[in-house]
């Protein structure tokens, strides 16, 4: 090889690792505004719906809900249980906040894998009063600790989800929410529990159904920040609701 050939090869090997230095120092930027929260991929799809709402726990700490109420939202959804024996601390200090602003408010159960769904259902009802003017109680469905490895059948969600929808449903009046992430939707709930509403997560994507069916509330982001909290978590998580305001509040007992 000429000498001015090798010169040449060398200036493109240049080129080509400066340019692959310069996308992966911009992946890398990227990657961390939006572990940030300070860009996210779903914002712009989530704009889109004009109801918008938050989901809060003890995570987020004490909230100043006359600061909180006072954002861009329309619905609070406070964690209130998880399993048959946990109750949320900050429950009672957050539905009281809640329901003293103009937000529709209602409560969610992380439903646990290791205990009855009848047990489970007392728990939530001990803790949630069934105040009219609140959304239907929420049922959390998501894979944690060894079960994101290991899930459960279907069978045995249905054995735990089909008495505590049931139960909740007969004390409060209402088919609960189904809040689910997508595999766990795909697992257990496709092609089943039509009379019950669904909350998708999707943080990556506008969501879409397999089965076709419609979701009524999306979880967008679980990286956005307002004021009114301050907690062990930095972020908040942002919902839109797909209808008006006036549809969301129909929903309510």
């Amino acid at each position: 090889m000429s000498t001015e050939s090798a010169s040449r090869t060398t200036g493109r090997r240049r080129h080509v690792l400066f340019a692959a230095a310069a996308v992966g120092v911009i992946i890398a930027v990227v990657a961390a505004l939006i572990a940030a929260g300070v860009i996210w991929p779903n914002r712009v799809a989530a704009a889109g719906y004009e109801t918008r709402g938050v989901d809060v726990s003890v995570y987020q700490g004490d909230i100043d809900w006359t600061v909180l109420g006072s954002e861009d939202i329309d619905f609070a959804i406070i964690k209130s249980t998880e399993g048959s024996g946990s109750q949320d601390s900050q429950f009672a200090a957050n539905w009281a906040g809640a329901q003293d602003t103009d937000l529709v408010v209602g409560a969610y159960h992380f439903m646990s894998f290791e205990s009855a769904g009848e047990t489970q259902a007392e728990n939530v009802i001990n803790t949630v009063p069934a105040d009219p003017g609140t959304l239907p109680i929420t049922v959390d469905l998501e894979y944690y600790g060894d079960f994101h490895d290991n899930p459960p059948t279907r069978s045995h969600v249905k054995s735990i989800l089909d008495p505590l929808l049931a139960d909740l449903e007969e004390h409060y009046g209402m088919p609960p929410i189904i809040y689910a992430t997508q595999k766990a939707y795909d697992r257990y709930l496709l092609d089943a529990y039509p009379d019950n509403p669904i909350w998708i997560r999707s943080i990556a994507k506008e969501p879409t159904l397999p089965d076709d069916r419609d979701w009524t509330f999306w979880q967008y982001s679980d990286r956005d920040r307002l004021p009114g909290y301050d907690g062990e978590e930095e972020f908040i998580d942002m919902n839109v609701f797909d209808g008006t305001v006036d549809d969301l509040r129909a929903l309510t007992r």
